[in-house]
Formats: C-alpha cells, structure tokens, sequence
C-alpha cells in the first residue's frame, strides 16, 4: 500500500507513503489519490484533509520520472496536451480537480519539483526545520509543469519566484517562511499533532462557511478588488440562508460550542 487513509472527526488524513523513493508517485499512486480527492469532495461528513509524507527526509519528490517520463515520452505532443486539459494533474489536485474543501500540507523533508507543486495547491502549508523547497525542473531541461509557474508566482514575490523557477535552486525553511511559502514551523515531532489540531479547529466551524471562504479567497485573488468584492457577496449568501448560521449565532449568545451539520 503507497497511499495510507485515515479518517478522524470529519478529517481525511493521507499519508504518501514509499519513503524508500522519497514518496516519489507512481501513475497508480496519482490514480489513487485522484479517487480519494474525489471522495473527500463528495463526501459531506470530510471537512479538512492533512496531506503529508512517510518517514522522515521527504513530504514528496514529486512524480517517479522513470515511470512517469516513459508513460509521457510514449504520446505525441497533441496526445499530451489533450491529457494535461482533461486529466487530474500530478498528486490529482494540480490541475482539473479541486475538491473544494480546505487541504493542510505537513511537509517532513525534502519538497522539490512536483513535491512543491502539490503543496502549493493546498491550502495551508506546515513545515520541519530541515525542509527543503525547490523547483529544479530547468536543470533537467523541463520546466514545472504541473502548476509550479502558476502557483509560485501567486505564493510569493514574483522576483523570489523567478529566480526559483529559473535558476533551480531550493530553500530552506527559514528562508520559505520569510517570503510566505509556509504558514510556520514546526518541529518534527511535533508536524502531525500539529496539522491536525489546525484541521480540527478548522472542522469545528461551519463547513458552508468555510468552503464558501476558501472559494471567495482563491477565486478573487486577481481580480480587482471591486470585482472581488462583488464575488464575496456571492458566496456570502448562501452562508447567510443555512441552518448552519442560525445555530451558529445561537451557540454565541448561549455561550457553548455550535453544532454545525453543513445545512
């Protein structure tokens, strides 16, 4: 088994796990976890999912190139092109497929190339202290292409962005944490128990709310604010109608825990 799950008062706990590859993903890994994203998008009572690695040294490599080159370099240029516009990218959540719910990435070690490129598509990230982040793609004559030229540039200060994307070269924790790649670090001991008090904090509240947030955030980041604005009102009102907000305003006033059921 490459791909671990757990479930655990409303959140989806997945574990990468081949730490002899450095939690590189094979085609039936991604294939794996595209069925998971899929289940966690539709299944009501997941909130929040904690993404991390086995072992020690490596959240992910990213893909197995070996499996993964071949599998591509056997297509045409219009075959692999139909594939990118269609197909889940690399990890399943790179491309084509948002599950719409809040994902916190645990990074234990090395995340490089498509490793990065799957944390950058989750929500929040977390790191140890000896993490490494980086995007070498261009010093093997590629570039990143499952949304690292993307997401990148919209994480951090388009300088700092470049000159990752150009000149491969990782950073380390501390330098990622300053420039905003991470939310904080964590020692290792402690990565997990960490992710996982913030996913159950994060699925103790309304779940229309958050999901409606989430969505509001990452749809209005480049619009103008005006536009942005017009988005939030958008996505406000169903909040607003649902059973979740009256039992949310009530637990307030009653001064207790709300209960929400996501209605």
């Amino acid at each position: 088994m490459t791909i671990r799950t757990e479930r655990t008062q409303g959140i989806l706990s997945i574990t990468i796990d081949r730490p002899e590859a450095r939690n590189a993903l094979s085609l039936e890994m991604g294939r794996e976890l595209c069925a998971i994203w899929e289940e966690f998008r539709d299944n009501a009572d997941l909130r929040v999912a904690v993404l991390s690695g086995a072992g020690s040294k490596s959240f992910c490599a990213g893909a197995d190139l070996k499996e993964v080159g071949s599998y591509y370099a056997s297509m045409t240029p219009l075959e692999r092109r139909e594939h990118g516009e269609r197909e889940p990218g690399l990890g399943g959540i790179t491309r084509n497929l948002d599950p719409g719910k809040p994902i916190i990435a645990a990074i234990n070690g090395y995340c490089l190339a498509g490793g990065l490129e799957i944390a950058l598509a989750c929500d929040i990230r977390l790191a140890v202290p000896d993490a490494k982040f980086g995007l070498p793609e261009v010093t093997w004559g590629l570039i990143p292409g499952a949304g690292g030229t993307q997401r990148l540039p919209r994480a951090v200060p388009v300088a700092v962005a470049m000159e990752m994307l150009l000149s491969g070269q990782s950073i380390d924790a501390d330098r990622a944490l300053a420039i905003g790649l991470i939310n904080r670090i964590v020692p290792a001991e402690d990565l997990v128990e960490e992710a996982m008090t913030l996913a159950a904090r994060i699925a103790a509240n309304g779940p229309i709310a958050v999901r409606a947030a989430r969505a509001a955030a990452r749809e209005g980041a480049h619009l103008s604010l005006s536009e942005g604005l017009r988005l939030e009102q958008f996505y406000a009102e169903p909040a607003r109608q649902s059973e979740d907000v009256r039992e949310g305003l009530k637990a307030f006033s009653e001064k207790r825990n709300p209960n929400f059921k996501g209605i």
